[in-house]
Parts: C-alpha cells; structure tokens; sequence
C-alpha cells in the first residue's frame, strides 16, 4: 500500500530529495488508485504549489505549522496524553506493534509521529490499514481542519488520509475541539505556556476500541480520548 507510505512523506520535513520525486510520488499514487479521483486531484494541487515554492520558503512553513505549537503537531498522543506518564506506556505498546509488521525505528523517533504510522499503514492490508487508520482518524481530522482554517495546502494531504479511513471522523466531536481550542501563540511566551498544557482532548470514552487487536494498549489509550462507543 505505498499511497499510504506515501501521504506520510508528504507530511514530513520537506527536504530536496522529496521535492525531486513529486512527480514520481504522485503516478504512484495514481498507478495505485485506492484514493478516488477528488483526492488524488488534492494531492496533485498539493505538488504543484510545492514545486514552485523555494525550498527555504516550505522548509519555514512547515515548521512554523508543524514544530511551533501543538496545534498542528503531527505526533498523535500528544493531542491525547500531552506529557503524562500514560504516553509513555503507549509509545512501548506502539513500538511493539510496528514490529509485528517490521517496522523498526530508531532510538530518536517517537512511534506516534503520524508519518511514521502511515508507513506502518503500508505494511498492512488494504482493509487492515484503513480499519486501524479509523482508529486514529478523529485526531487527524481535528488537526486538519485546524490547517484547513489556517488556510494552508498541507489540509489537502489530510483531506486524503481521511478518505482512506473505513470509518469517517464524528463531525460533532471536530467541531466541539475546533470550537474549544486556543488561538494560536503569538510570542515564545504564549508558545511555551501552551506546551506546559493538559492533553488537547478529555471526557468520556465513546468508541469501541476492542475489535481492534493490533493497537490492544495504545489504540485503546487514544479511542478513550477520542472515541465512540
């Protein structure tokens, strides 16, 4: 499933090698063709605004989204544990689970880092992939509508991620997070009292998380933040 790998890489710190193999990147995705026709044209949007940026001028944009609050923040317990100790028990669980299919990571990459989950994604079957990816899909809807009302292109990746999942994201719950979540910082003091935060999502448990066998521990920490019932 390299669509999967794939929208995972377009997520992550746009380096020139990346940016080179767009074009290759997007015929793979169309050669696969488990994305509809509406989301592979997001995706192709996505590349052509890319590829006539400099590479200095995505570089700054990504970061200044991705690695300046946690707004946008692609590692997906940090939306549910923030810096409670039950992350890092999800984290052990998740490295676990990323082995079943061997995946292996270094001792510098925390396993919830949402890029890294699509390539695991890829390992699976189709179904698999889309059953676990509905796991964590209400997370990633949030953190792309919050992109999309930032009005920036990378939504169009998140837009296409959703599409793959085998359940769609509870419209009521991404509205009552959107609703309820904080102005971005606008000083390093807004930004570092924003990480000294509790976790972005809490309250009762709504999502069945025990059909799910290849998530038993950390699948079940963020459907109890997230989910149904």
């Amino acid at each position: 499933m390299k669509t999967f790998k794939i929208l995972g890489l377009l997520l992550t710190y746009p380096e020139g090698s990346v940016l080179k193999a767009h074009d290759e990147l997007l015929q793979a995705i169309q050669d696969e063709a488990i994305l509809p026709k509406g989301a592979i044209k997001k995706i192709e949007h996505f590349i052509d605004v890319q590829n006539n940026k400099e590479l200095l001028e995505i570089q700054e944009d990504y970061v200044d989204l991705f690695d300046r609050g946690r707004a946008h923040c692609l590692h997906l317990f940090e939306h549910i544990h923030g810096e409670s100790r039950d992350r890092g028990q999800a984290m052990v669980d998740l490295i676990e689970t990323y082995k079943s299919k061997g995946v292996y990571i270094d001792n510098n990459e925390l396993p919830d880092y949402l890029p890294l989950f699509m390539e695991y994604l890829s390992h699976c079957s189709f179904h698999e992939a889309s059953d676990l990816l509905g796991d964590a899909i209400d997370v990633i809807a949030v953190i792309g509508k919050k992109l999309e009302k930032r009005g920036s292109i990378y939504a169009e990746v998140f837009s296409a991620i959703e599409v793959l999942s085998s359940v769609k994201p509870d419209k009521t719950k991404i509205a009552q997070a959107i609703a309820e979540a904080p102005k971005d910082p606008e000083t390093l003091e807004e930004l570092d009292e924003e990480w000294k935060e509790a976790e972005a999502f809490s309250g009762d448990p709504v999502a069945d998380c025990n059909s799910c066998n290849a998530f038993p521990n950390a699948t079940e920490a963020l459907n109890k933040q997230m989910g149904g019932a």
